[in-house]
């Protein structure tokens, strides 16, 4: 195989990254599971959408061990920004 054809092979699959990555980051949709406020315990999804249920959307974060950490109950906090985005504002 001679450089230029190593070379070309080396900007596909590098762009390639930079797309998945790039396509990875735009999702706008944080993970949403039903949970227990009190215990974190993750909760089957009819106990958020009844109105007798006793889950609340939890958004991103984590499971571990039927639990989640690391994400919150209000949606606003954990949704991305984007690619590059510090998800902050001045004020």
């Amino acid at each position: 195989m001679d450089k230029r054809t190593l070379r070309s092979s080396t900007v596909v699959l590098g762009g390639m990254g930079v797309l998945a990555a790039t396509l990875t980051a735009c999702s706008s949709e944080p993970d949403e599971r039903c949970v227990d406020r009190v215990t974190q315990e993750i909760l089957p999804s009819y106990e958020c959408s009844d109105s007798d249920g006793h889950g609340s959307y939890y958004y991103g974060g984590s499971s571990h061990n039927n639990r989640v950490s690391g994400g919150s109950f209000n949606r606003s906090a954990v949704e991305r920004d984007g690619f590059g985005s510090s998800g902050s504002s001045g004020g």
